[in-house]
């Protein structure tokens, strides 16, 4: 895949989740139909918090030499951070604001730029293609997941 088309999937994503989650009530996106499992919004609220995230990484990898970046344990965040008195439209935007950004920035930069790196604190040197094949493949990671809790609630 070229670095073009890499960001179109990158930006694609967005219009992807929110097809996944269209005309979802809000109960609807807080019931958990699969044991076990998170809600539609615990997910949603989970890409949510980690697109900063990946933004602040590719950002500090463009500006930054070998910049640190350290791991997040996602069990926690769900733990910690409201994920339940979240607003999926709120979330949804978000997600769609910091992809419309970062794409803005990477659609810019110069060719050997693609190959900076971050040194992460648990996989080590990452360039900046990776991380953003790792973000723009997050979406698409989870749409199984919300298409099954889509099914369990009798919505497919």
């Amino acid at each position: 895949m070229t670095n073009s088309e890499l960001l179109q999937a990158y930006l694609a994503g967005p219009r992807l989740l929110r097809s996944a989650t269209a005309g979802l009530t809000a109960e609807q996106a807080r019931q958990r139909p699969v044991a076990g499992r998170w809600s539609t919004l615990e997910v949603v609220a989970h890409i949510a918090d980690f697109e900063p995230i990946y933004a602040d990484r590719m950002k500090r990898v463009l500006a930054e030499d070998r910049p640190a970046m350290m791991s997040g344990n996602p069990d926690l965040f769900a733990s910690r951070l409201a994920y339940h008195s979240r607003d999926l439209e709120e979330e949804l935007r978000l997600i769609e604001t910091v992809r419309g950004q970062v794409a803005r920035i990477l659609g810019q930069i110069a060719p050997a730029d693609w190959d900076r790196v971050g040194l992460h604190s648990t996989d080590g040197a990452i360039s900046l293609r990776t991380l953003l094949e790792r973000v723009t493949g997050h979406i698409t990671h989870h749409l199984p997941f919300l298409a099954e809790k889509r099914q369990a609630l009798g919505l497919s």
